[in-house]
């Protein structure tokens, strides 16, 4: 008879939450996060019908069952520890990440901060394949999807990350010879559009109570990293998403020439598959993507 054997994630999780005595402590271990550990140690407990654990704040116990349990569960990891070192390991295997996100996004807002994400977890290769296409029309498996949202997709997790906002952008040299005090000061100045956002900006004009104002020009662009990089470039002014040109504005690069108002606009998501919604790589990502997306 085929043995019947727990989720074996699961007693990793088990075994070396239950010998540090804490989930953050056995996430650090695990390259995963604390979230990871605890929802591995309820499936577990779930498996076997029992509690293993009593939460005290930031520490855990054992149950007494659970103390037993370990003492037999831990010498076996010790053990496939010894085989595997006598066997001889082998090269370690990149562990890519599979991530398809928007082009703009990708460009002025995840690429900048990828570093981080190597630095904190070198043994994660991400490969990043960019794309507009609707969630339900992508062609390959990816292991993690970022899209607007909040969206609901049958089979898949959702969860935010990053919100924003749009108002106008310019460089600092365009206001030298052209200041902005107030919104009609616009009809001096070159808009920038795109073509596949075409309300954006009658939708700011009607905001700001100026919606028949007619600009000294208009310059369209098929795509909105090309209508940024014209704000920029001291072309004219494009209506900036917030968290996309969050650093160009902390580095000066542009300038916000209104306080408001501010049009509202869809939140980043993570869109998962459910069958991976216990890869521990995917894990990591969402919650570094998440601490990120707060600064931001």
């Amino acid at each position: 008879m085929k043995p019947v054997l727990p989720p074996l994630n699961a007693l990793r999780a088990f075994e070396a939450a239950g010998r540090l005595g804490s989930f953050k402590d056995a996430a650090v271990e695990l390259h995963v996060t604390p979230g990871a550990v605890s929802q591995h140690v309820r499936l577990l407990e779930e498996w076997l019908g029992a509690p293993l654990f009593e939460r005290h704040n930031r520490r855990v116990q054992l149950t007494p069952a659970a103390k037993a349990y370990l003492a037999e569960v831990g010498p076996l990891f010790e053990q496939l520890a010894h085989a595997t070192a006598r066997f001889g390991v082998p090269q370690a295997v990149s562990r890519t990440l599979s991530v398809n996100a928007p082009a703009t996004f990708t460009l002025r807002w995840l690429v900048p901060r990828l570093a981080k994400f190597r630095a904190g977890h070198p043994g994660v290769d991400v490969k990043v394949e960019t794309s507009n296409e609707p969630l339900e029309s992508l062609k390959d498996d990816y292991d993690l999807i970022i899209r607007g949202g909040p969206d609901t997709f049958y089979g898949y997790s959702m969860q935010p990350f990053l919100s924003e906002e749009r108002l106008p952008v310019c460089s600092p040299t365009l206001l030298r010879g052209m200041p902005l005090r107030a919104p009609g000061d616009l009809r001096g100045h070159t808009l920038l559009h795109t073509s596949s956002l075409p309300r954006l900006w009658p939708d700011w004009l009607a905001c700001a109570q100026v919606p028949d104002l007619r600009p000294a020009a208009v310059l369209t662009f098929d795509h909105f990293f090309l209508t940024l990089q014209a704000a920029i470039d001291g072309i004219g002014v494009a209506m900036g998403p917030t968290a996309l040109v969050f650093d160009d504005l902390a580095a000066g690069r542009l300038v916000a020439p209104f306080a408001g108002p501010r049009l509202p606009s869809r939140s980043y998501c993570t869109y998962v598959a459910h069958e991976k919604s216990g890869d521990e790589r995917i894990a990591l990502f969402r919650a570094w993507l998440e601490r990120e997306g707060i600064g931001s």
